[in-house]
């Protein structure tokens, strides 16, 4: 007998809008926008699984939804633009998925920034801390042999560069944020601060740090 091919986890359908939305902090109707089209524009992100209904993320559409967010940090600028300048690095690299082809976290981002800021008339300045802002949302993508990402350590209230304390690997937990380290999801951390468990006792139940424990909240409960 032929052995059946495995199914990568990272390509299957697994969070909805509003989730996905939630775990990048951003609203629902702008990733909608992103992966769904807006206004007879096409989506930025190709869903990995075009036939689920309602429209449903993969952890790869997640990572690239994510570095999108990365890219258009606090600035308002138009998703065509966005989509101008992505098109321009996809076709000046070959990559299929620039959003999280390995090489873009380097060659790409800076010919992204060059043809961004051309197409927002940014300064110099504004380009060297554009770049700073995605080379630390780049750096919490923990990826595979071949470059595709396989974990994803969300930005949370307390955010710095280091990969912690939150991640979310498709293989534990459905895909949903756990504490590191742990396999605990954040969920069940959250339903135990809600009902009345503090900081302190839930640290001293799972052996970690109350600031760990209130991250690891803080992903569950935020607007």
């Amino acid at each position: 007998m032929s052995k059946s091919k495995s199914i990568d986890k990272r390509k299957l359908p697994a969070y909805s809008i509003p989730e996905a939305a939630h775990y990048l902090n951003i609203p629902g109707s702008t990733l909608r926008s992103w992966v769904c089209g807006d206004h007879n524009m096409q989506s930025v992100i190709k869903l990995d699984d075009k036939n689920n209904y309602p429209v449903a993320l993969s952890f790869l559409n997640l990572v690239e939804a994510y570095v999108l967010v990365s890219l258009t940090k606090d600035r308002k600028v138009r998703l065509q633009e966005v989509r101008k300048a992505l098109t321009y690095v996809k076709n000046k690299f070959g990559y299929e998925r620039p959003l999280i082809d390995q090489q873009f976290q380097t060659d790409g981002v800076y010919v992204f920034i060059e043809k961004y800021g051309q197409l927002i008339n940014a300064s110099e300045q504004g380009q060297i801390a554009m770049k700073s802002i995605i080379e630390e949302f780049l750096s919490r993508i923990d990826r595979d042999k071949h470059g595709l990402p396989i974990k994803l350590y969300p930005i949370t209230y307390k955010s710095n560069k280091a990969k912690q304390p939150i991640v979310i690997d498709p293989n534990i937990s459905f895909g949903r944020p756990i504490l590191k380290g742990t396999g605990i999801p954040t969920s069940i951390l959250a339903d135990r601060f809600k009902a009345g468990d503090s900081f302190a006792e839930l640290a001293e139940d799972y052996g970690r740090t109350s600031e760990e424990i209130e991250e690891a909240i803080r992903c569950e409960l935020a607007a």
